[in-house]
């Protein structure tokens, strides 16, 4: 071989050629997404140019802009309302909410404070005496709860809800009375004395000791009353009551209680009760006939003989009813108690829960750890402060988060050449990413969208890890520049027109796969939904518009030779850049058909001490050898330029430089896929193992979609090994007791209804969730109550009739009762002549069908509601309006005491029932179909009702939430389709990724069978989600694909080798982010979002590199074009090829007319020195004067950097 041109040899006007391309000849008639594609790119392009150009402003401006938004985080409002957040919006339930509120108010009547008692020993029997006395203590322990605020002492009297309390007109009686009011609280203990303990109330009269309800037998103080007061109707009262001797005349727990009262049955005998049987059935309060507590609300596990007696049972439960904030707000407004601290509803709020914490600590503190049994409390504040933690922002995790983060971006973009290196780039594209964020949810929160614990938990970890993506792909395109692109002026244009589409797409379809999850209609999930699509577009608008200003600024550090990270002192390694003049080839040296030709220069350098360039003359020496066995191989390793063979044939170990990289600093992503991992992908076997593979996953996440069940229970929110999940397991076991009422509004006339009503109630009672009422006790429904006590006031008006103590005109003289059903008969509802006499025998007040009088309906309702408080307490009706308050005076009986307002027609009332045995989610359905199936039938009897209740609240959701779930998807499919289509200008290769984000999405859905995760609306928006996030990982290997040139598997491989760095970066980075959602408090964070969100990130992974290759290599669309090599005239002859040197072989697979060039070569070369160093010129190396422009090229323009590989 001939020695190497010197110098002189080169024409004397010799200068370097522009860089040139083959003509790009279209396939097929693709001309017009070509030109909207290159018209999007232009536009990309500028944008770049404009960007470089002005980086510093536009980084100031940019950073002002964000900075602003992210200001908006001060106003942010974290909603942990239930309601708020999982009431279906639009739905019927939540229209029924908002009926229910607009005619009672925001609050319940009453809030629940609950004791549950299981022994430490699973299984072990609580029906003793022991266990009982154990109970006792924790719960007067709890009861004796007391907290200081505002100046005042609250205790349990103060703050407790007490079920009708009656008004009496004599003073001293009622001022008695309102002190020793019981509490209502539901426990076991009440079928004893001891419960009586629990009521704080006390009275004193003269001469005689406090009068309390451990003390108190109401007969015998209205005898010792009597000679003093009028005290008939109190009396009457009592009786219909059924109070009888209260809790003195009920059996002691303990007989040997010196307090035991003489009149108890066991008092004598001073033997222990049988629990099991006087629990047997439930419990009374203070009122046989109006407080009944059912077994089921007691004793949960019980087991019971063939003959259905209670034998044991396994849990024990006692709630205490408190006041809502607004009732304990109207009960002392006004009072001398709090008249000097501004009293208002806020404050009722704050004393209701700092009583209930206290009350649940004393609860939990009661019994030693030593005990047998274990006391379990919970309460409404319980259950708001678990919602606030789990709403509250983990300053640690995200610190935590973000600081991983930080390195590896920092370590994935350090280089060992400090030219290439961008460890400063990545330390700032994570931080301007997490400025997006912070930017993104301060708009959300000026927009009033109102954060959650979806949003606090979990959306700054995922938009971190899904906006570092696209810094990746950016920094890993910057760092190598396309053919002929001038190093300052035009290197961020071109590289937003190569990369600028990826980064769009990606970011457009995240967009709008969280704009599509929003069609949830659940508050929580669509506020997340939003939130999330918000941040994706300010992560889109950092990385398109900041982004290339900082990759801009640190692009003039490199030229200017600093330190990365560290930019304030040079760098001791300058970019060391071989100048390589391209060389054309004569016509001699044009082969035909496919041959690999291979190179082999002796290059010499020059280091130009102004350009610090090295220029290498390649001579015109070739040879052609045939091709590779293996057509892939050939393609794969014969790269399209020099440049690829310079830096990836080069070894390392030959740089004779005082500076050497390491050895492993050869090695990187780029590399790896280039020569490992593409060429095994992309074999025919390899193939089919992948497709193989790819359907059993699919297979396998199909029978693990067959696997998930529907539901969400609270216990899987609150975090486990917490007191608070104890409770709730124990609930959800022994005591799956729901309180729901069955609502019937206005729009219809009650009176001639009253048939319908009993007709709806007996078809709900009879709904096989209900708790049936036991056969002794008086039903649970308004109408019942009402139609009872108008009967009973009928038959005392009979007597009194029948004896002559009431006449037609006077009632003076008569019972109570009798007066009160005097004064109903008499009315007419005519406003001229209002009264009617003649009346009183001919009607009677309920007929003999059971139906109450239509026209003394609505008067009738404004009597039992002023003279029966307790039958109206324990009936829950809750109308609206209310009746209008009217006091009755059987010795008034003038025209005006006689005539009775009638209530306004209501349209609003209710009745109460308890579900019961819903544990599953299908327990929970069946019982709101079949509630709807009876509403719906009433309705055609002109019945207007609807249930209400938790069940009904936060379960109807899972009626129609898998529907809603595929609706979301398939929408989103398709508009995914439709932008990939828009952006690709490929309906084909659009089609193909829209198949494998389908394939994530349902092997992600079985996944989740596979975890035991359950299908709620969160799972369904993470679900939904899928389909954008997943574009991620596949949108980027078909654009690479689709404007690569070849065949489909030299396509394919090329598309890996470009992407499969910076997706596997962005891979990980996602992980990273995701990686502290692991060290959560609640188990619900790291099942549902963790486990699920990190399942998706390596699906999505191992479709976007390994299946959608394999893909496109077998369907993929073809070229849009193709590089093409013309003939030229004067082919050479075999012999003068074998003259020259050169061996070349015919394929007849190609036209005659053209020929396709692989080229690969081999240069060796000697190393620049290092800027600064001492040069001693060799003899045999010829001298050069000239200054070589240093370009970077990709396709045919021959030079690259002198080190390793670096990472793309």
């Amino acid at each position: 071989m001939a020695g190497p041109p010197t110098l002189r040899e080169l024409p004397p006007d010799y200068t370097h050629p522009p860089p040139t391309t083959a003509p790009q000849i279209p396939t097929g008639n693709p001309k017009a997404p070509l030109w909207l594609r290159t018209y999007f790119q232009g536009l990309l392009f500028a944008l770049g140019c404009s960007i470089q150009r002005h980086c510093g402003k536009v980084l100031f401006l940019g950073l002002l802009a964000f900075g602003a938004l992210a200001l908006g985080l001060r106003v942010a409002i974290i909603e942990t309302d239930l309601e708020q957040l999982w009431v279906e919006v639009g739905s019927r339930v939540s229209q029924e909410l908002h009926y229910t509120k607009e005619k009672l108010g925001e609050e319940a009547a009453y809030t629940s404070q609950m004791l549950i008692q299981t022994a430490r020993q699973e299984g072990k029997n609580v029906l003793t005496v022991e266990a009982l006395g154990l109970h006792l203590q924790a719960a007067f322990t709890a009861s004796k709860a007391q907290v200081s605020l505002y100046g005042k002492s609250w205790d349990l009297n103060k703050i407790c809800y007490k079920s009708g309390v009656p008004l009496i007109e004599n003073g001293m009686i009622e001022r008695m009375i309102e002190k020793l009011f019981p509490c209502v609280i539901l426990t076991p203990l009440d079928c004893f004395w001891e419960g009586a303990k629990l009521q704080g109330g006390s009275a004193y009269l003269p001469g005689r000791p406090d009068i309390q309800w451990t003390n108190l037998d109401p007969e015998q103080l209205l005898k010792e009353l009597g000679p003093f007061a009028s005290l008939e109707g109190f009396r009457e009262l009592l009786d219909k009551a059924q109070v009888g001797q209260a809790y003195v005349g009920r059996p002691c727990l303990d007989p040997e209680d010196l307090q035991c009262p003489p009149t108890a049955p066991n008092h004598h005998s001073r033997q222990a009760p049988s629990v099991a049987q006087e629990l047997s059935g439930g419990c009374h309060g203070f009122s046989h006939k109006f407080m009944h507590w059912q077994e089921e609300l007691l004793l949960g596990g019980v087991a019971r003989d063939p003959q259905g007696q209670l034998l044991r049972a396994e849990a024990l439960q006692s709630t205490f009813l408190l006041m809502s904030p607004r009732q304990l707000y109207e009960h002392f407004r006004g009072d001398y108690q709090t008249h000097d601290i501004g009293w208002s509803e806020e404050q009722a709020g704050i004393v209701l829960r700092a009583w209930q914490r206290r009350f649940v600590q004393l609860a939990q503190e009661a019994l030693p750890e030593n005990s047998s049994q274990q006391i379990h409390a919970f309460s409404s504040a319980t259950l708001d402060d678990v919602l606030h933690a789990f709403s509250e922002v983990s300053a640690t995790r995200v610190a935590g988060g973000y600081l991983l983060m930080l390195a590896y971006a920092c370590v994935t973009m350090l280089r060992w050449d400090c030219g290439q290196s961008q460890g400063a780039v990545g330390l700032a594209g994570v931080l301007l990413v997490a400025l997006a964020v912070a930017s993104g949810l301060g708009l959300c929160a000026m927009l009033g969208i109102a954060f959650n614990a979806a949003t606090t938990q979990v959306l700054p970890f995922l938009a971190l890890g899904i906006g570092v993506d696209d810094v990746f792909l950016l920094a890993h395109a910057f760092t190598k520049a396309p053919p002929g692109t001038p190093q300052q002026q035009e290197r961020m244009g071109e590289c937003l027109r190569r990369t600028g589409t990826s980064v769009t797409l990606t970011s457009a379809s995240n967009m709008v796969a969280f704009f599509t999850a929003a069609l949830v209609p659940i508050p929580a999930l669509r506020a997340f939904s939003l939130q999330a699509a918000v941040v994706v577009g300010c992560n889109f608008a950092a990385v398109m518009l900041v982004f290339p200003a900082i990759l801009s600024l640190d692009l003039r550090r490199r030229h200017h030779q600093r330190l990365d990270v560290f930019c304030c002192f040079s760098s001791p390694c300058s970019a060391r850049v071989v100048q390589i003049l391209p060389q054309e080839l004569g016509e001699r040296t044009i082969p035909v058909g496919i041959a690999h030709l291979t190179t082999t220069v002796q290059a010499f350098t020059h280091c130009e001490a102004s350009s610090q360039h090295v220029v290498t003359v390649l001579p015109p020496q070739a040879h052609l050898v045939p091709p590779a066995s293996a057509p892939l191989a050939s393609e794969l390793f014969s790269p399209r330029g020099s440049t690829r063979d310079l830096l990836d044939q080069e070894e390392c170990s030959r740089q004779k430089a005082s500076f050497e990289a390491p050895p492993c600093a050869c090695w990187n992503l780029a590399h790896f896929a280039r020569y490992q991992f593409a060429p095994l992908l992309l074999q025919s076997h390899a193939k089919a193992l992948v497709l193989v593979f790819s359907g059993a996953l699919l297979g396998l996440g199909l029978y693990g979609a067959t696997l998930v069940q529907d539901g969400l229970a609270l216990a899987d929110v609150v975090p486990r090994g917490t007191k608070e999940h104890a409770f709730l397991s124990a609930q959800l076991r022994y005591f799956s007791l729901y309180e729901v009422a069955l609502v019937t509004q206005g729009g219809f006339d009650y009176a001639h209804s009253q048939r319908a009503l009993f007709d709806l109630h007996q078809r709900f009672s009879s709904l096989k969730a209900v708790l049936p009422s036991p056969a002794a006790w008086a039903p649970r429904t308004w109408l019942h109550y009402y139609r009872n006590w108008l009967q009973g006031i009928q038959a005392a008006f009979d007597q009194d009739w029948a004896s002559g103590r009431i006449t037609r005109h006077s009632c003076r003289n008569g019972s109570e009762d009798g007066a009160l059903a005097y004064k109903l008969l008499i009315q007419t509802g005519n406003a001229q002549e209002p009264l009617d006499f003649g009346q009183l025998t001919t009607r009677k007040l309920v007929d003999e069908e059971g139906l109450i009088a239509p026209e003394l309906f609505y008067m009738g309702l404004t009597v039992w509601v002023s003279s029966d408080p307790l039958g109206l307490a324990a009936s829950q009706a809750n109308f609206y309006p209310p009746p209008p308050e009217w006091l009755h005076d059987r010795f008034d009986t003038t025209g005006e005491n006689l005539r009775i307002p009638a209530a306004q027609p209501l349209e609003f009332a209710q009745f109460p029932f308890l579900l019961h045995g819903l544990q599953e989610t299908a327990d929970f359905l069946e019982a709101i179909e079949g509630a709807r199936a009876a509403c719906a039938e009433a309705g055609q009897a002109g019945v207007r009702a609807y249930p209400s209740g938790p069940p009904f609240l936060f379960w109807e959701q899972y009626l129609g939430l898998r529907r809603c779930f595929l609706l979301a998807v398939c929408v989103l499919l398709v508009c995914t389709f439709l932008v990939c289509a828009l952006l690709l200008l490929s309906p084909w290769t659009a089609a193909l990724v829209v198949v494998v984000l389908a394939m994530v999405t349902v092997e992600l859905f079985g996944v989740m069978g596979f975890l035991g995760v359950k299908l709620s609306a969160i799972p369904v928006v993470i679900l939904v989600a899928s389909v954008g996030i997943s574009v991620e990982f596949t949108v980027h290997v078909a654009l690479g694909f689709l404007t690569s040139q070849g065949s489909r598997n030299l396509r394919a491989a090329q598309a890996l080798e470009h992407t499969f760095a910076p997706v596997t970066d962005g891979a990980v980075s996602t992980l990273l982010g995701l990686l502290m959602l692991a060290g959560s408090n609640f188990d619900f964070i790291v099942r549902y979002f963790f486990l699920v969100l990190t399942a998706l990130t390596l699906l999505g992974l191992l479709h976007g590199l390994v299946l959608l290759p394999v893909l496109l290599s077998l369907l993929g669309p073809p070229p849009e074009v193709v590089q093409m090599y013309k003939e030229s005239p004067r082919v050479p002859s075999p012999a003068a090829a074998q003259d020259s040197g050169l061996r070349w072989e015919s394929s007849p697979s190609l036209p005659q007319a053209f020929a396709r060039v692989t080229a690969s070569m081999t240069v060796a070369f000697r190393p620049p020195p290092l800027p600064g160093a001492y040069v001693h010129p060799a003899s045999d190396e010829p001298t050069w004067s000239s200054v070589a422009t240093p370009t970077a090229d990709t396709s045919g323009s021959p030079s690259a950097r002198a080190s390793c590989p670096a990472a793309e």
